[in-house]
Parts: structure tokens; sequence; C-alpha cells
């Protein structure tokens, strides 16, 4: 596809006018583990009796590793390394990732490395696979499949992160269960847990992981939980006959500690940058409000979204660019169909690999979406600019807003500055970063 710059589109939009905008700080709770303490508390779960006893000398030991960007996660899954060599066993680390990584072995360690998680700095293999054995069938009668390697050890360690998910809601959603269902389900099992559709995936991944918990050598579950602020707040082990009600129990703590976009409303919301370590759909929902499918709400009420670049670490998937309402070429160029579309033909959502409206530059992704807003004649744009889904504690706000954030309108959030035109280079593309 051809983007012109200079075009009949550039000329359409080139005296749009873009609204002043000023720097605001986001204030959440920020209950945290520092990065220094985490293997210590790592430690100190895997330490309880209940878990120590678990690990024998000798065995081998499957420890899993997704591909989601969970901050610390290499500390995390070093810690579990080193405790269990520390037993004398014998660990290795599975991709659990389901699909992911262009749903090949080769795909899915290239994603582990990109995480920091390699057999050198692991100190221990890396077995990757897409090969599964069958375990049995549901209550709902879904067949349960299992990474082979993972399922021939003699131990199974679930490490994930717990989260709401952003494309369904459920007693479970992102964490141990979906791990055991989805990750270790590799491509066949993840396609498994998803065809029935997003309105039922919350039925068929807590009845599913019961099959897991039956038939597959689960040793324990030790997922950690973020704060608003990108920042591991929580790390603990459960075992196998706690883990469906426990989980459930920590979905609603994970649930209060999301950030959230303060000003609860908006006309046009730019984001910077989108990709896989910032959520599985290159951004959030539960924070922009861009959502996949009709089974969950919530985030940002917004008519218009732009998405500007994409991370390096998506490796070109820019899986979530369909929930935008416009994106650049820069993005429309670093595509990677091939890394894209595995994920929507196993989940099978496929709005977010949809294309949007392409423009040349940043500029003309914002001025088309404020071009587009219905019913904002005769009063200023409100626009609200983040940096990525993940990291909301800066962001940008127009000048609709300023008034408003220095009367106290909106508890914690205060402005930084005083509104100012956003400066953009010769090509049209922001040159200042937010924070």
């Amino acid at each position: 596809m051809k983007v012109v710059k200079g075009g009949t589109v550039s000329g359409l939009l080139r005296d749009v006018p873009i609204p002043p905008m000023f720097r605001a700080r986001q204030t959440f709770p920020r209950e945290r583990i520092e990065p220094g303490q985490i293997p210590e508390a790592v430690w100190a779960e895997m330490s309880k009796p209940e878990f120590d006893g678990k690990i024998q000398p000798g065995m081998k030991i499957a420890i899993t590793a997704g591909s989601r960007g969970i901050r610390n996660v290499d500390v995390i899954t070093k810690a579990i390394v080193d405790y269990v060599k520390e037993k004398k066993a014998k660990p290795f680390i599975v991709p659990a990732m389901g699909s992911h990584g262009g749903a090949t072995a080769e795909g899915q360690v290239e994603l582990l490395e990109s995480f920091g998680i390699t057999e050198e700095a692991m100190g221990c293999p890396i077995k990757s696979s897409m090969e599964v054995v069958e375990l049995g069938y549901s209550e709902l009668g879904r067949r349960v499949v299992l990474d082979k390697n993972a399922y021939e050890s003699d131990g199974i360690i679930v490490s994930c992160r717990l989260k709401p998910h952003n494309a369904f809601r459920g007693t479970h959603e992102s964490g141990p269960c979906k791990m055991m269902t989805v990750g270790l389900g590799k491509q066949v099992g993840a396609s498994i847990v998803h065809s029935d559709g997003m309105g039922r995936i919350g039925r068929n991944i807590p009845t599913m992981a019961k099959v897991v918990l039956e038939k597959a050598p689960i040793l324990f579950a030790i997922p950690c939980i973020e704060n608003a602020y990108d920042e591991t707040c929580r790390i603990e082990a459960i075992l196998p006959e706690n883990i469906l009600e426990r989980e459930a129990q920590l979905l609603k703590y994970a649930f209060a500690n999301m950030p959230s976009l303060l000003v609860g409303e908006a006309d046009v919301l730019v984001v910077d940058q989108i990709g896989k370590n910032f959520s599985g759909t290159g951004v959030d929902p539960n924070i922009t409000g861009t959502f996949s499918t009709e089974y969950a709400t919530g985030g940002l009420k917004v008519q218009r979204t732009c998405f500007l670049n994409l991370s390096q670490e998506s490796h070109g998937n820019a899986l979530g660019c369909g929930l935008a309402s416009a994106i650049t070429k820069k993005i429309f160029d670093d595509m990677d169909i091939e890394k894209m579309y595995p994920n929507c033909l196993t989940s099978t959502v496929l709005s977010s690999a949809r294309i949007p409206c392409v423009v040349a530059t940043d500029r003309e992704a914002i001025q088309l979406c404020i071009k587009t807003c219905n019913g904002i004649e005769g009063r200023p744009v409100r626009m609200v600019r983040i940096p990525n889904s993940l990291h909301i504690g800066r962001i940008m706000l127009s000048e609709a807003y300023y008034e408003d954030v220095k009367a106290g309108k909106y508890p914690g959030l205060e402005a930084l500055d005083e509104p100012g035109d956003m400066e953009f280079d010769a090509e049209g593309n922001l040159t200042e970063p937010i924070v």
C-alpha cells in the first residue's frame, strides 16, 4: 500500500488545529517489592514447608515463562531456577505462550531472549517445542493438551503474571489457569480454549485447568502481580489444590491495583507506542477503552484513538493496530503479518489485526482523529497523550482539561507545566517524549 506524504489526504488534514498540551502526573497507590528484594521474596514463598517439600534432589523441574512484558520476569525466573538448583533438582524453562512467537519453537525462544531469559543468563536449559500430549476432556467437552516437555518432567512450576484480561471477564482471567491451558497448551491448546469465542473463554479456562491439575505434575503456581506503575507488588506461591480458588481472589486484588486515565473521558487518545511488551493486544484496553470484543468493558471513554510507533520488542507483531482509528506509516511498514496473524487465527478475534486509516506522519494521525470526531464543534478538543498503555504515571492533556486539573476536579491528577504546542520535526513526527 502506498502512503503519500503531501498528497490529497495531507491536504485535507493540513489546516486541522492541534490543541496546546500540558504535562500531568497521575498518582496511584504504590505497594511494591523493590527489585533487589525480589529473589528474597521468591525464595521466601518457595521455602515454605508445603512448597519446599515438593522439590526433591534429581527431579526434572519445568518452569514456565510467558510472552508478556512482565516487569522483572528475568529476575523472578532466575530466582525460581536458583531455588530449584539449591534443592539439588534439575530445572529447565518451558516457553508457555500459546501461539505467540509466530507459533514456532524458534520464535518463542526469541521472545524469551528479548526479556533477558536465555540459557546462559538463567543457568539452565530452555526446552522449546510446539509438541503437546493429550490429557483428556473438560466437563464442557473441550480437549485438553499440554506441552510435551513439561508433561514428561517430574514437576511443573507455573510462573506467570496475574492480571485482568483485555478481551473478556470471568472469575479467572490472566493467571495460572490461563498459563496452564493456553500457555502450556501451545498453539493447539490455545486454539481449543478460544474456539468458542471470547464470550465463553471465561468458562473454558477454569474447567480445562481442572483437567491439567488432575493429570499433569503441577507442583505449585507462583504468580506475580503488578501495581499501577508496572512494578512488582506481590509474589505468592499457591498449592495446586488451591489454585482455582486463590486465583479468583487475587484477581480482585489485581483489579484494585490497576492504573487508569483519571480524566475518564476524551475526544482523542494519542498513544506514542504500542507493542506486545505493553499488552497482548499492543495496548491494554482496560486503560485505553479500545476493546477487541464486546465481552469486556472499561477504560477511557474516547471517540478516536491513534497509535504512532511499534516497539522493537514486538519484533514486527503489530497486533492491536486494528483497535486504533489511525496509525502511522511507521507502524504499517514495521508490521510482520507472519507474526501478527497466528495470534488471530488462534484466538479467533480478528479486529485487533485489522488495518485502520494509515497516514504519513504523527501529526496527520492526530489531525485525522480530531477532524473525524463528532459533536465537538464550538468547544476545545479534549485530547490525552500517553507514552504507552503500561506507563501512565506521566501523561499529556490538552488545554481543555487545564483549569479543571488546577481546580482539583480529578483527585490524583496534577499539572506539571502550562499548555503549549507540541513540537514536530520537519517530517511531521513528534520530537519530545512525554517524560
